[in-house]
């Protein structure tokens, strides 16, 4: 499968990134949050998971095809929600809902992202997943689920790791904790960084495209920070989930479990799947890596519901490592905003085209057929 060869990883691809973005919308991208401690810690814990291949069974062809949530996709990833893209690279949302759409992968839109669902549908001829940040209002909220549900989303994805957000050292020092500004060294980094500020000018400053119809025209923006914050709440318990559940007509899915009892909630209250997350490692630096969180809940309700998997992920061998620990599914955000950035309109395509690649190699030199095979190669410690 053909990309482009000098970016034949995420590591490339991130190093490109930086030389394209301003540093404040970079940071915003790379960072975790407090020491940077978690962040770390997926990706590194992830690749402590070993698979043992099997050379000498009758092995035919492998394929990467796999379904989750009753729906089929050509590849067991997917690209993961993601807030203010825009301001990462313009017209990236679009960008990566465009290659999903081609290469048959799901893609989720973030509430706070720069793209409404309306366009997410539209380029995915309606198979976009959405991510419910959770409104305080509840006119609010019917009304973003009645454009999910008219816009054709399969799925909803509720966003529970948030109920307060991480702290982020950068961000502060880049005046991108809300509410944001623009200061005079920022403004020098567009000025260093021509063809990220030059497509900002093409395709206009980013806003929060989903929440234009509720929020009040002419706000600066101290007073649109005021505004989310209070409009929306990251707080989830049963009486905020049960309506959701009676309204929504599709498949359910929470995101950000990291526990056992999480898991135990999220199926008592009708969730058809979950995604083990921990927020990329940007919301709690003490807390656990996704893998080992998933190897817990994996262990005890693999047959109860489905379970993916996000944060931490970085290449083709890290989804079949995860995969082969009991995720059904797997999911990325920083790797495909990466790749957006390093290559524009190509970034999502050659994202995608390299995940495939790594990942169908991981399965060919294991000798596994089948993706649902995968937990026959974990070596147990």
């Amino acid at each position: 499968m053909a990309f482009n060869s000098k970016y034949p990883s995420v590591e490339d691809l991130r190093q490109r990134a930086k030389e394209r973005v301003p540093a404040f919308a970079f940071e915003y991208l790379d960072g975790g949050c407090n020491e940077d401690v978690n962040i770390s810690r997926n990706t590194r814990e992830i690749r402590e998971v070993q698979l043992q291949p099997r050379y000498l069974r009758n092995y035919g062809n492998s394929s990467t095809k796999t379904k989750v949530l009753g729906m089929e996709f050509d590849a067991p990833f997917g690209i993961s929600p993601v807030g203010l893209q825009g301001l990462m690279w313009p017209n990236s949302p679009q960008i990566l809902a465009s290659a999903a759409y081609k290469h048959n992968i799901p893609f989720i839109l973030s509430t706070v992202t720069t793209m409404d669902i309306e366009e997410a549908s539209r380029l995915t001829d309606g198979q976009a997943w959405f991510q419910l940040y959770n409104p305080v209002e509840n006119s609010v909220r019917n009304d973003i689920l009645s454009r999910a549900k008219d816009a054709g989303c399969p799925v909803l994805v509720l966003l529970c790791d948030v109920p307060t957000f991480g702290y982020r050292p950068r961000d502060i020092r880049n005046g991108l904790a809300l509410p944001p500004k623009m200061s005079f060294k920022n403004i020098l980094q567009i000025l260093g960084k021509p063809t990220w500020a030059l497509n900002t000018l093409k395709y206009g400053q980013p806003t929060f495209e989903n929440l234009k119809p509720y929020t009040p025209e002419g706000l600066n923006l101290k007073q649109l920070g005021q505004f989310m914050d209070k409009t929306f709440s990251g707080r989830l318990n049963e009486d905020l989930i049960k309506p959701i559940r009676d309204k929504w007509e599709g498949k359910l899915v929470l995101k950000g479990v990291s526990s056992k009892q999480d898991t135990e909630d999220a199926i008592r209250m009708g969730f058809d799947g979950i995604i083990v997350s921990n927020h990329g490692g940007r919301q709690l630096d003490a807390g656990e890596s996704t893998i080992h969180s998933l190897q817990n809940i994996v262990e005890k309700y693999n047959d109860k519901i489905e379970i993916m998997m996000d944060s931490g992920l970085r290449s083709g061998p890290d989804i079949a490592r995860t995969l082969a620990c009991g995720a059904k599914f797997t999911f990325m955000g920083r790797s495909f905003m990466y790749g957006a950035a390093a290559l524009g309109d190509q970034g999502g395509d050659h994202t995608i085209s390299m995940m495939k690649t790594q990942f169908q190699q991981v399965m060919d030199q294991l000798c596994c057929d089948k993706v649902e095979d995968l937990p026959k190669y974990l070596i147990k410690n």
